[in-house]
């Protein structure tokens, strides 16, 4: 049933594309066999989630053979003078025996192996083909949505001092080095999450199934829902709704270095290229899992998962990608999503439902909050500003001491059972 419904899923979109006169995701995927693709990186770390169904032995002919095919290609590119102008020059390899074990699965294994190791194919194929439904959403937001909602957002942002304005200004005084540092963590936010997801995963060829919850479960839902609220609240960001991106499509060129005035917002039309894909901020969304995800792993992967939240963050903000609000939605909507993905795995009861239910009534008050009283924010920072702070973290408590106590207690050790002493 799932097979059938994301198949579906891919063959709406794919519809939708062409409408506008351009590929849809399985177009770009099938495209990949033999093009470069838009991230080897990504196509390598598909591939390393369908290790996790392997033995080691096959995991080492798997990557060399994924090594040795992009080598070919290479090779028969520089033969014949083909120049790569978009995209990376590897990945291709990767792509080759992903659908490789697919077909394997298919024509030699038999019962539980099959199943098992068409799990993982199927797993390392969501993550590319995940990527390539997001382009294809955000090309519908651009088309579908001529007007955003930006006014409203940097009218609200006043309630937190505009950090996409200020953040803006230390990205740039920080230099080129910085700037790369932040957008390459912008960019391999999903290959960090495979690294995390690779870590959960580490049994699964022992144990020879899939625990019943890890990250990339909760990674892609946000991006199968995070879209919706797209067209719900088009909104392209800072940096083209007020800055030199926007070129004559910009109310203003203001952004990083001065402030939006405070004043009545209005819809605004935009053009047909630039998505829509600011609320909430996915980037954050996705971030935040990878960060509570890695809190049961080890120091450096604990650390990483800081370090790349904390980058995200500065990357959204600092290249003018979101508002401050966009974030604070962002992380409400993954620790909802989280949270209700926990209580599937290991069934609902009246605490997942409640921690599911406050997470989505705060979200919903974010959405008709930045709608509606955008004015009224901006007017009176100190009133809304703690209170946007603490509905997030009144949702962020409420998870922590939810999953906390859903946690499986250690058993005591049991005590030794007195014995008989002889009296003399």
């Amino acid at each position: 049933m799932a097979a059938t419904v994301a198949l579906g899923f891919l063959v709406a979109l794919e519809i939708a594309a062409r409408h506008y006169g351009l590929p849809g995701p399985v177009t770009n995927q099938v495209r990949e066999v033999i093009y470069p693709p838009k991230s080897g990186f990504l196509l390598y770390a598909s591939l390393g989630l369908v290790m996790v169904v392997l033995t080691w032995r096959e995991r080492l002919i798997a990557a060399a053979s994924a090594i040795g095919i992009d080598l070919a290609i290479v090779l028969v590119r520089w033969a014949f003078d083909i120049k790569v102008t978009g995209g990376h020059p590897f990945g291709n390899g990767a792509l080759w025996v992903i659908l490789g074990c697919a077909v394997i699965a298919l024509t030699r294994r038999t019962g539980q192996e099959r199943a098992l190791l068409l799990k993982g194919v199927g797993l390392g194929l969501l993550l590319v083909t995940g990527r390539k439904t997001g382009d294809t959403w955000l090309l519908i937001t651009s088309k579908t949505r001529p007007a955003v909602l930006d006014q409203y957002l940097a009218t609200a942002d006043h309630a937190l001092g505009n950090p996409s304005w200020r953040v803006g200004r230390i990205v740039e005084a920080a230099g080129p080095i910085g700037a790369h540092v932040l957008d390459w963590v912008y960019v391999q936010l999903a290959v960090a999450a495979v690294v995390v997801a690779l870590y959960q995963l580490r049994n699964v060829a022992d144990e020879r199934r899939f625990p019943g919850h890890h990250l990339v479960r909760t990674f892609l839902v946000i991006g199968l829902l995070g879209p919706a609220v797209y067209m719900i609240f088009p909104v392209v960001g800072p940096v083209f709704a007020f800055g030199a991106s926007g070129g004559h499509w910009a109310a203003a060129d203001l952004w990083p270095h001065t402030l939006p005035p405070v004043g009545a917002p209005h819809p605004m039309p935009f053009d047909g290229i630039t998505p829509r894909n600011c609320m909430p901020s996915l980037h954050t969304a996705w971030a935040t899992t990878i960060f509570i995800h890695s809190r049961k792993g080890p120091r450096v992967l604990r650390c990483a998962g800081a370090f790349w939240l904390v980058a995200t963050l500065g990357a959204t903000l600092g290249f003018g990608y979101h508002y401050g609000v966009d974030l604070v939605a962002g992380a409400v909507f993954a620790l909802t999503v989280e949270a209700a993905m926990q209580s599937l795995a290991r069934g609902w009861d009246r605490s997942g439902v409640r921690l599911v239910a406050h997470g989505t009534a705060v979200f919903a008050a974010l959405l008709v909050s930045y709608r509606f009283l955008p004015l009224e924010m901006a007017r009176h920072p100190w009133v809304f500003g703690p209170l946007l702070l603490l509905a997030m973290a009144s949702v962020i408590h409420n998870f922590v001491r939810t999953t906390r106590l859903w946690e499986p207690k250690a058993a005591p050790a049991p005590l030794p059972e007195p014995r008989p002493q002889l009296v003399t």
